[in-house]
């Protein structure tokens, strides 16, 4: 009998097997929400329009996050936009904020999220980052009013029918990775980038006291939440760097993320989980150590053009760094000798090294052609010593 994903997962993030590809979806291989439909309407299959139909056209395999327990971000809020989604993110709050719709023009839409952000929204564009007008937490005491959404012990963190969803969960094939959190990320999400950057300097007290806070609750719901389901992975998101390197030092990232992110990776090791992974997009080079030394293991999307190179951290940090992403999208735009000399210089070695998943360094955007991301496809497929896609050319 074939091994089940779950332990091809397990083994690859454990160097123990090397040469295998493994598409993972829709955590690492996924796509800007139009993009399937942009193709679609080029004249690409019918069936990539749907996003189940659309993973198996390109035999990705199936990871599930456990979205349900909430004490990471809340990834999956739409507002209709004109008949368009307005997608965003939020922190585990509860209760969240109400809508409130502040007013639009000709070309935008104002209004406050259920994450107590004020936004103007691109009513043309509503997917893409909207312009961010405020944020909920602004001193001390509106941060007081915000601690109280954050409460652990909320029965909404988790499932009504936690015992059975925690019983399906346990009978499912697929790796399941556990929503922790995040420490940066969050703040930035309720303070906004700047205010964030100064209060670490000029209320360095309070930032200890939102951290701390954060640091509780994951470790509560974490705790409950291995305490039934059989977990494989766990996963923070932090967005804390920019194309040129980190939004902060290392020495505040030793100072107020370190202590915190050791207790959450000393609970999870404690409970058997051992692969932990962070997404943040930019310039990683100087965080991995960091995050490395802090317990975390497991780097994703290594942007290309942030500078991350991903044959050059494995040679670096060994076995100590499981890998995914860093191919190049721009590369998509561009003709097959260009897409074959990305995939030949980087997938052979990191694929025999191990303890590496490939996707591009991002979603996939819309205007890469549907032909060029399948001989993406193909050609790794192709490395891995498997026959095409079905139904294509390769």
């Amino acid at each position: 009998m074939a091994d089940s994903l779950r332990q091809r997962f397990l083994d690859i993030c454990r160097f123990k097997r090397s040469g295998d590809l493994c598409l993972l979806a829709p955590w690492l291989n996924d796509f800007w929400m139009e993009t399937p439909d942009v193709w679609v309407s080029k004249g690409a299959p019918a069936e990539l329009a749907d996003p189940h139909t659309l993973r198996d056209y390109f035999q990705f395999e199936r990871i599930r996050v456990l979205r349900e327990v909430q004490t990471g971000l809340y990834m999956d809020k739409r507002l209709d936009v004109l008949g368009r989604n307005y997608v965003y993110s939020i922190p585990p709050i509860i209760p969240t904020y109400e809508v409130r719709m502040l007013g639009e023009d000709e070309h935008t839409l104002s209004l406050i999220n259920e994450g107590g952000q004020t936004v103007r929204i691109d009513k043309r564009d509503p997917q893409k980052m909207p312009m961010y007008l405020g944020h909920p937490v602004k001193d001390r005491a509106t941060w007081q009013e915000y601690k109280t959404r954050l409460n652990p012990l909320s029965p909404e963190r988790f499932p009504a029918d936690w015992e059975a969803y925690a019983a399906r969960m346990n009978a499912k094939e697929e790796p399941l990775l556990l929503n922790v959190g995040s420490f940066f990320g969050f703040l930035r999400e309720w303070m906004g980038l700047e205010p964030l950057l100064f209060a670490l300097h000029d209320e360095p007290a309070m930032i200890e006291d939102m951290m701390d806070t954060l640091c509780a609750m994951e470790m509560v719901c974490i705790t409950k939440a291995l305490g039934k389901v059989r977990v494989d992975g766990a996963m923070f998101w932090e967005d804390m760097a920019f194309k040129t390197g980190p939004l902060i030092s290392p020495k505040m990232f030793r100072q107020f993320m370190m202590p915190r992110y050791k207790r959450i990776t000393d609970l999870l090791r404690s409970k058997g989980v051992d692969i932990i992974f962070v997404d943040s997009d930019g310039n990683l080079n100087q965080l991995i150590p960091l995050w490395i030394e802090s317990g975390i293991n497991f780097f994703w999307p290594l942007e290309c053009a942030a500078g991350n190179d991903a044959v050059a951290l494995r040679k670096k940090y060994g076995h100590d760094a499981i890998l995914g992403g860093n191919i190049d999208k721009r590369i998509l735009l561009k003709d097959r000798d260009a897409i074959r000399e990305e995939v030949m210089t980087k997938i052979p070695y990191l694929l025999e090294t191990s303890g590496y998943f490939p996707s591009v360094d991002h979603f996939v955007p819309p205007d890469v052609p549907f032909e060029n991301f399948v001989y993406f496809i193909n050609t790794m497929r192709e490395v891995a010593g498997l026959p095409p896609i079905k139904g294509s050319k390769a």
